[in-house]
């Protein structure tokens, strides 16, 4: 199990930190993902506190928190940049994950927001997409100044 959980979570790093890059659009915008586990520390008085730390131990069930970090390195603004991310097979998106977000449950061909989204059925038919069904996320960046920095999240959990 042990071996697993290792393989589990360096598949989900090399996943997470060169996808937000590879499909990004071609700007002077520089990409840096990571992936976290959530962990509830209890502490000496018995109060507990959340703290996100390196994935050596993940399991089914663990909420990891995907990030990209992204900066204008350019001398002139970005306007509406896209960036899209892929989930890993290995998590689905959290149900708190904002109800905003831009989503695809198709593999990247249709996008909306999930509470629109409808998946196919093989026996025919249709029904609501659930947040297990989501396959990607994409941001639109309405301009990103010259320097500019900023962060893009999402929740998820290992399946």
């Amino acid at each position: 199990m042990k071996k697993l959980v290792k393989i589990v979570s360096a598949a989900l790093i090399a996943v997470a930190v060169p996808n937000a890059a590879a499909f990004a659009q071609s700007q002077p915008i520089t990409l840096e993902g990571d992936v976290k586990v959530v962990k509830q520390v209890i502490e000496e008085g018995g109060e507990t506190r959340t703290e996100l730390v390196e994935p050596d131990r993940a399991v089914p069930g663990d909420k990891l928190i995907f990030g990209t970090n992204y900066t204008n390195t350019g001398s002139v603004a970005v306007d509406d940049f896209v960036m899209t991310n892929p989930l890993p097979k290995a998590v689905r998106l959290a149900p708190e994950a904002d109800p905003a977000l831009v989503v695809s449950v198709d593999g990247g061909n249709t996008w909306g927001l999930l509470s629109e989204l409808v998946v196919a059925l093989a026996e025919g038919g249709s029904r609501a997409a659930v947040h297990s069904d989501v396959t990607h996320i994409r941001w639109t960046l309405d301009r990103v100044e010259p320097g500019e920095t900023g962060r893009l999240e999402y929740p998820a959990i290992i399946r």
